[in-house]
């Protein structure tokens, strides 16, 4: 009897099926220290624990993608291990802050199930749960992906599309309990900018650029344990090991503290895509759109909406093409809630 594991195919889920994912993981102040130098993280409420107190926080959390990359990377074995690409995102909501100390665990549910046409591949949906030692739900979203099929003549199952949200409302944002940013320190965070200085379809150019190395990218699927193996086994994509499009995300996150400082927080994925392959040697450049704004009953607490561009060469603020195709240059666009003080 075969003792390894080697992935699940597209004909090995059904509707229903609840996967539960190894292995628990206690984070600690270790766990920002690597994103930091990954990346470079530099939002306040992440960096100080003293700036997170002064926010009515009880200490400085772990950052928000770094807690979203730790629950995703257990995932990866039982959904996405055999995956071709991952297709997009939605209804994400960090429901508590993760902090140092904190046990994380995922478990996903099989929600939605459709061959392709090719016969050879089919789309798998989940929606995943990460929940701490005391089994609150600390993060949860949907992701699809496409999985190979082991077994070509294996019967197509019947298909469902979940019906999922195209954003999330503001109402379904969850603000961390005490966060008061009333007496903000606007100087440490780094920008003057507030909520209110902010317009709805205002674009950003975060300016900035960093080139992605092989090194960087793998200490970080190492370190959220994804070993889908187009992204860890160069034998299996001779042609170029693909980067984990996490880490595209948090590079995308940090560019963008140059003209977004104060979005203190993501609270809500409403959707994304990773419209183009990136490799080792791409420079990642970065801008964003304000979506929408929104109130929030904590203290000097604003809900910004945004979209978050990810770009290797090209101009800013173009995103598709005149059929509506993503250009060439586009690497992610990722919708997201994020908190920022009034």
């Amino acid at each position: 009897m075969a003792k390894t594991n080697p992935g699940r195919f597209f004909e090995d889920y059904s509707i229903g099926q609840v996967l539960h994912h190894a292995v628990p993981r206690t984070v600690t102040t270790g766990e920002r220290a690597l994103y930091h130098a990954l990346y470079p993280a530099r939002h306040a409420l992440y960096s100080s624990d003293e700036f997170a107190r002064a926010s009515g926080l009880p200490e400085s959390p772990i950052d928000d993608l770094a807690a979203f990359h730790v629950v995703f990377g257990k995932t990866v074995p039982d959904v996405s291990l055999n995956a071709v690409a991952n297709l997009g995102y939605a209804e994400g909501r960090w429901l508590k802050p993760v902090y140092p100390g904190d046990t994380l665990r995922s478990e996903s549910e099989v929600i939605g199930l459709k061959q392709n046409s090719n016969g050879k591949t089919g789309v798998v949906w989940v929606r995943t749960r990460g929940l701490n030692q005391r089994d609150e739900v600390v993060i949860e979203y949907v992701r699809w992906v496409m999985v190979r099929k082991s077994d070509l003549d294996a019967p197509a199952p019947e298909t469902v599309v979940p019906e999922l949200k195209k954003a999330l409302d503001a109402q379904d944002l969850v603000v961390p309990q005490g966060l008061d940013f009333s007496i903000y320190d606007f100087a440490q965070a780094g920008e003057a900018h507030r909520w209110g200085d902010y317009e709805i379809g205002e674009t950003i150019d975060h300016v900035d650029g960093v080139t992605v190395e092989e090194a960087e990218h793998m200490l970080a699927t190492r370190l959220w344990q994804n070993t889908a193996k187009v992204h860890f086994d160069l034998t299996f994509r001779p042609e170029g090991r693909l980067i984990y499009g996490g880490h595209v995300i948090s590079m995308a996150r940090t560019l963008s503290f140059n003209g977004l400082a104060n979005a203190q927080m993501i609270v809500g994925l409403n959707g994304g895509a990773h419209a183009n392959p990136c490799f080792a040697g791409d420079t990642i450049k970065a801008w964003s759109e304000v979506l929408d704004k929104a109130d929030t009953d904590m203290p000097g607490v604003g809900a910004i909406r945004l979209r978050l561009v990810a770009i290797n060469g090209g101009d800013p603020f173009v995103l598709k093409n005149e059929d509506g195709r993503y250009l060439p240059n586009v690497l992610l666009d990722l919708d997201v809630w994020a908190l920022m003080p009034k």
